[in-house]
């Protein structure tokens, strides 16, 4: 599910991939809502607001919210520079690694507002949060060739829209050709990812309202634990295979 081998990659291994990481930014996302009113992966309404605030006198919001902005792209650039990192020197595991620094990154702010919560540096926690999203969708979309985008909903919904479209009229024309069963793979992949990223936000806004941050702090341990499960079952694998190999 985290690594990216030579092969392509199936739809099964996309929709594990939705499920986790689709789950984990709806919970979030729901979390920073519940903490301080404010989605950390709405970039489309993030953007709005700023062109919006642009119109105003109130300098404070516009940088705020150019701050916003600014800080999901460099998540994003983040995560691309740290994948051809991993590409050049043949890691396999970079996905896996990539998600260990995010689930710790996610755990050290948990730990942070646990002990020093303060309304004055909201403004600072949320743009910190909006780079991990960025980083969070940028690895998912890579890893998935662009199938499957974590937080970016607006997308995953468009996508899902033409691929219905495309199974409606292909079942009209009574067309069984592979594209209409690779369209059917694909839609299954999106509602995979719409119905992961809606049932973590339920959740979230759940689990902080009877947790507060701890459950932000249980995300980020999550993210590692399943990335770290995965290094050490290729791990295992590899050397399982590597004996038969040189028999």
């Amino acid at each position: 599910m985290l690594i990216k081998l030579k092969k392509d990659r199936t739809h099964q291994e996309d929709r594990r991939l939705a499920l986790w990481l689709a789950t984990s930014a709806g919970l979030l996302n729901a979390i920073a809502l519940g903490a301080f009113g404010f989605f950390p992966s709405h970039m489309t309404g993030n953007t709005s607001q700023l062109s919006s605030e642009v119109s105003s006198t109130d300098l404070n919001d516009i940088l705020f919210f150019g701050a916003i902005i600014l800080s999901f792209v460099a998540g994003a650039i983040a995560a691309r520079i740290m994948v051809l990192w991993g590409i050049i020197h043949n890691v396999r595991l970079i996905f896996c690694q990539i998600l260990i620094i995010e689930g710790l990154l996610l755990a050290g702010v948990s730990l942070y507002e646990m002990y020093f919560h303060s309304f004055s540096t909201n403004r600072q926690i949320i743009v910190f949060l909006c780079g991990l999203m960025g980083i969070h969708n940028s690895t998912s979309t890579q890893l998935s060739s662009g199938r499957v985008r974590s937080t970016h909903i607006t997308g995953t919904l468009t996508d899902a829209g033409i691929s219905l479209a495309s199974v409606v009229v292909a079942m009209l024309r009574r067309d069984y050709s592979k594209d209409t069963a690779a369209q059917k793979s694909q839609l299954k992949t999106h509602l995979t990812t719409l119905f992961s990223f809606i049932t973590g936000g339920i959740a979230g806004l759940i689990l902080f309202r009877g947790f507060g941050f701890h459950a932000m702090l249980a995300l980020g341990l999550m993210l590692v634990v399943v990335a770290t499960f995965s290094i050490m079952r290729i791990s295992l694998r590899v050397r399982r295979v590597r004996p038969a190999l040189s028999k």
